[in-house]
């Protein structure tokens, strides 16, 4: 079991994925149920309390496989696009219905109940979260489940950015929240995998997992060597290289996704205790 990454492997001393049988030692294995996100995000715990520290989220549309379901209202599961492991509200998910066929590539927008602009919301959306669409009516998409959203806001699923840094400048302002992956607050490796995975990057949640994807570039303190969208690590940190000496992240000096001179920010970084340990590419 030590050498398993406990954040992305489904298994307990008392309960373990069946597919990890023969692999770590439980008392007893499920194949799980999958479910999806109904909600507009929910949270992801490491205990099942209200309380627990927030580890990450999971955003409306997303596929969950769930391995226990409390009486208490929580269920403990696995993420299905990243593969974080954790407890969230049962009220946040129902059983799997249609799949998913768009996404929201807007920073956020709203769904109505008709095609009409002027009718009251009845749901806000993120950037990323997914949906099942029916069909087109006039300016908008029909959700599976009747909500209606702006085309322009929305894209096919399989539809690609070509610029994560692009995608990252979206939520400038955005505030700093620590396991956040939202419009409404993230914090710096949720940054990171949202604009990569927008553009179609495999990418996993926090930064120490996310120093091992892409190729490493040599950096000695000389931005010459450095592009537009290399990934600068720090220890528990990670940020964009924005390109003309500007590095994108979202920080908790700002509390907020901030885009500053890179100089600047190596500076007040190295001030408080911490050097850049790697630069990577993809």
């Amino acid at each position: 079991m030590s050498s398993f990454d406990k954040r992305v492997t489904p298994a307990r001393p008392d309960l373990a994925a069946s597919h990890l049988r023969g692999k770590v030692e439980a008392a007893r294995y499920t194949d799980g149920v999958t479910m999806q996100v109904i909600d507009v995000s929910a949270p992801l715990r490491n205990t099942p309390s209200p309380e627990a520290s927030l580890d990450t989220e999971a955003l409306h549309g997303e596929r969950v496989t769930v391995y226990e379901a409390s009486d208490e209202g929580w269920s403990w599961g696995q993420l299905a696009r990243d593969g974080y492991v954790g407890w969230l509200p049962s009220n946040a998910l129902t059983k799997e219905t249609a799949k998913p066929t768009h996404r929201v590539r807007a920073l956020r927008t709203f769904v109505f109940p008709k095609p009409d602009i002027k009718s009251p919301p009845i749901a806000s959306l993120s950037f990323g979260s997914e949906f099942a669409a029916k069909r087109e009516e006039e300016s908008f998409v029909v959700a599976e489940n009747g909500g209606f959203l702006p085309k322009q806001h929305v894209a096919d699923l399989d539809f690609r950015e070509t610029d994560p840094v692009e995608v990252a400048r979206r939520f400038l302002g955005t505030p700093y929240l620590w396991g956040g992956k939202t419009s409404a607050g993230l914090d710096c490796s949720g940054l990171v995998q949202l604009a990569l995975q927008s553009a179609g990057h495999e990418c996993p949640r926090d930064s120490d997992m996310q120093q091992k994807i892409g190729k490493p570039v040599s950096f000695s303190g000389d931005e010459q060597p450095l592009s537009r969208g290399d990934m600068i690590f720090w220890k528990g940190h990670v940020g964009f290289y924005a390109g003309e000496g500007k590095l994108l992240h979202a920080n908790a000096f700002h509390m907020a996704v901030a885009e500053e001179p890179f100089a600047e920010a190596i500076k007040r970084i190295r001030a408080g205790g911490s050097e850049i340990l790697e630069v990577r590419r993809l």
